[in-house]
């Protein structure tokens, strides 16, 4: 009976929650006495996984109370169908061992250039080396991102001004145009062991957030060791689907 149980759906399905319900509780630092539900409805804020799958969990808490008896997991009084005991192993995967952004997606090989070249000399390496996310540094400190889109929209608000083309490409320097966007919320800086969990969290809770850099440690400070765009996204979301 015991082997039978070893090797039963139940216990797989059961093993699967107490892995996923010990790894939000920790991860986040939540009451580890909290009910499995108001768990999955905190971590929904913060974790891109859980909220994909919200109504899985949910109902798989509600599962879990009906397969065993007197809260004893050694005495099961219901068999979870394999379809059911695939899917929580999967998401379990997802929290437990997600897959990394730079294992797996994103590019490596990260193009930059500098606080003091013009604006011309920035356009040519996009067109290049095919990036339209560059990042600038000044004095080995990160000061932004070149953006194509935004240096088009910057490009244009000059001439309306007045200005002329050979002037803002030769004369403006990509500093210069960085300094007078109004936010810098566009991009952002993620330790380089950020999860494609983490990062899509990021893009989706930032509709204006077009690249994030990863570095070491996740600082400024830092030359980057890879970039994710939102050109990425996509393939990213396939990544977890399959994971």
């Amino acid at each position: 009976m015991e082997d039978n149980f070893k090797n039963s759906n139940a216990k797989r399905f059961l093993d699967a929650y107490n892995n996923i319900d010990y790894a939000l509780k920790t991860r986040y630092g939540l009451n580890r006495a909290m009910g499995f539900s108001d768990l999955i409805r905190k971590s929904v804020v913060v974790n891109y996984v859980v909220r994909k799958y919200e109504d899985d969990l949910i109902d798989y808490g509600r599962l879990r109370n009906a397969i065993i008896h007197n809260n004893n997991e050694d005495f099961v009084i219901a068999e979870p169908h394999d379809s059911v005991v695939e899917n929580i192993e999967r998401i379990e995967r997802l929290l437990t061992t997600p897959p990394k952004v730079l294992d797996s997606v994103g590019t490596k090989d990260v193009v930059l250039t500098y606080a003091g070249k013009s604006m011309r000399e920035v356009i040519i390496l996009m067109a290049s080396s095919n990036f339209s996310n560059i990042p600038v540094y000044k004095d080995n400190h990160l000061i932004g991102v070149a953006n194509g889109q935004k240096i088009i929209n910057s490009m244009g608000q000059y001439l309306l001004s007045g200005g002329k083309c050979s002037t803002f490409l030769d004369n403006v320097q990509i500093e210069d145009m960085l300094s007078t966007l109004q936010n810098s919320n566009y991009y952002c800086v993620k330790k380089a062991d950020c999860t494609i969990e983490e990062a899509l969290g990021e893009f989706n809770n930032n509709h204006k957030l077009l690249a994030i850099l990863f570095t070491k440690n996740g600082l400024n400070t830092e030359l980057p060791l890879g970039i994710m765009t939102g050109a990425n996204v996509v393939e990213a979301q396939k990544i977890l689907e399959d994971y």
